[in-house]
């Protein structure tokens, strides 16, 4: 008989437990009643990370007794999340946590209250959403919404449309997640502007700055165009009331696995297939992911909070998260997880895992990590760099069961590339060691060479979803595989951009290297060949 993940599904409790399933240890029925009569978490962003790891950590306070509320689940990108996987399912996930013996972990993840439309698109869910944020038992909202978006502006500084017309048409016909975060706010504010806070959780540096940035930018525009009064901008920009702590999240959560499906098909467990939405997300009532997570946040919460600590997260000061998330993203994962991905799509590999068995890749990651990078990172007290990076390169990297792919991780690199290379290069030119650098400016010219949707024998390739993508592929237009003089003086709009790099790469050593390396890279095998060089 088939199992299914709905709440009429678990009531028989001996048949999932048989099948190694933890279930939740707490009424849930009584949960969502006093969540949404009264709400403590709102969260942007319904997608793995969330369901696997953030809702998660709700589920240990519940089960403990700490709790008796859980989350309510905001999206703002792909409202096909919550009619496929959220609502068929009551809201519930099967958490798979993939060991690298091959075995599994597996858990009922049943934390979140419901799952709604983030918007004015969807008037029954968006009137709910508001409802919420005028609750003053609501003390925080969170985010996993990438890094894309927080953003407001193209590479040249431009508003981007969506942004723009959203600043013009008001709080009404909100669409972008910073302005729907706007509206929302605006609506407590207009209903006793009780204070609360806006964590971002998402995997970027400064992350609760760039939150609160892009926030108030939006407000500013709203009170200019007679949108919401002064009163209004002093609130939420005031972090007395309204605050924006900064955090570090770590745990990858790739896209569901064909073999965790077809395991979980065999064993019984009804309607595990994934989905494909019209925006090409690739979801499942299942989440699979590695063991290991961290979570640290900045401890300021002017309405109160969930007991976070007692489900494992490091609440600290402001300056150990900024210390930790420069650790990981700069040196420790990040930078690692990216020469991985491009590199990997240019030589067809599908999985990291395999990429870490490739002695030239392996070399790589290793010299950008131990050698380039560790250096130049301030130990953040509440985790040592070096076992985090030896269990990086040791343990999760390597991890032959997890699922997850290059071409996933080659997504809005632009993005990325600022945080993940530039601070160690700023790092480097500041103590005058900057010519050090090799595996750093190898990795950005195969992001560039990876660009040209050729792999290293010039056969076409797909290039992962980009921001900026277009915008990069016209200034490489005129190079052509196979031609390396094509590529002379075309990088320097690219490299001397600071909104790409953090800097400007001509006012380093790097500049020089990246050029030669990409040239290099336009012939037959010579991506491989550039990483001899390592």
């Amino acid at each position: 008989m088939a199992m299914h993940l709905t709440d009429e599904g678990l009531i028989n409790k001996k048949e999932w437990e048989e099948h190694g399933v933890r279930l939740p240890e707490y009424d849930r029925a009584a949960m969502r009643q006093k969540t949404l009569e009264a709400p403590v978490w709102v969260h942007f962003g319904a997608g793995n990370i969330f369901r696997g790891f953030i809702a998660g950590l709700q589920q240990r306070l519940l089960d403990a007794g700490l709790a008796d509320r859980g989350i309510i689940a905001a999206e703002t990108f792909d409202d096909e999340i919550i009619d496929r996987i959220y609502k068929p399912f009551d809201s519930l996930t099967l958490m798979v946590s993939l060991r690298p013996d091959g075995g599994t972990d597996r858990e009922v993840i049943a934390s979140l209250a419901e799952g709604v439309k983030a918007g004015p698109s969807f008037p029954e869910d968006w009137d709910r959403l508001k409802a919420y944020f005028a609750s003053p038992s609501l003390q925080m909202a969170s985010y996993t919404i990438t890094e894309k978006g927080y953003s407001l502006r193209d590479m040249k500084g431009e508003l981007l449309g969506a942004a723009k017309a959203d600043m013009e048409n008001g709080p009404a016909q909100a669409r972008h997640a910073m302005a729907v975060t706007a509206a929302l706010m605006l609506h407590r504010y207009q209903n006793g502007a009780a204070p609360m806070a806006l964590v971002s959780m998402d995997n970027c540096s400064h992350n609760g700055e760039k939150l609160r940035a892009s926030v108030l930018e939006i407000a500013e525009a709203w009170v200019k165009n007679g949108f919401a009064d002064e009163g209004f901008l002093a609130w939420i920009g005031d972090e007395e009331k309204v605050s924006f702590p900064w955090s570090m999240i770590d745990k990858i959560t790739p896209r569901p696995a064909e073999s965790i499906t077809r395991t979980l098909t065999e064993e019984g467990f009804a309607d595990m297939a994934p989905v494909q939405t019209a925006k090409h997300t690739y979801i499942a009532a299942f989440v699979n992911a590695e063991i290991p997570q961290y979570l640290v946040v900045e401890d300021r919460f002017p309405n109160g909070r969930p007991a976070l600590e007692k489900a494992g997260v490091y609440m600290t000061d402001r300056d150990t998260v900024n210390k930790t998330e420069r650790m990981k993203v700069t040196t420790c994962l990040n930078p690692l997880h990216t020469a991985l991905a491009v590199y990997g799509c240019l030589l067809g590999y599908t999985l990291i895992a395999d990429e870490m068995k490739d002695p030239d890749l392996k070399r790589l990651v290793e010299r950008i990590g131990y050698t380039e990078g560790l250096p130049v990172v301030t130990d953040p007290g509440i985790i040592r760099p070096e076992a985090f990076l030896k269990e990086v390169l040791e343990q999760r990297l390597p991890n032959p069961f997890m699922p997850d792919t290059p071409q996933r991780i080659a997504c809005d690199t632009s993005q990325k590339v600022p945080i993940r290379f530039g601070e160690t290069v700023k790092s480097r030119m500041k103590d005058g060691s900057a010519d050090i650098l090799e595996g750093i400016p190898l990795a950005i010219a195969a992001w560039l060479r990876y660009l040209l949707a050729v792999d290293d024998n010039g056969q076409p390739i797909p290039v992962s979803p980009d921001p900026l993508q277009a915008d990069l592929q016209a200034e490489l237009s005129g190079v052509r595989f196979g031609e390396p003089e094509t590529a002379e003086g075309v990088l320097k709009p690219i490299l001397s951009n600071p909104v790409i790099f953090a800097v400007n790469l001509y006012e380093t050593p790097l500049a020089e290297k990246i050029e030669r390396n990409f040239r290099e890279m336009l012939v037959p095998g010579g991506v491989r060949a550039s990483l001899k060089k390592i």
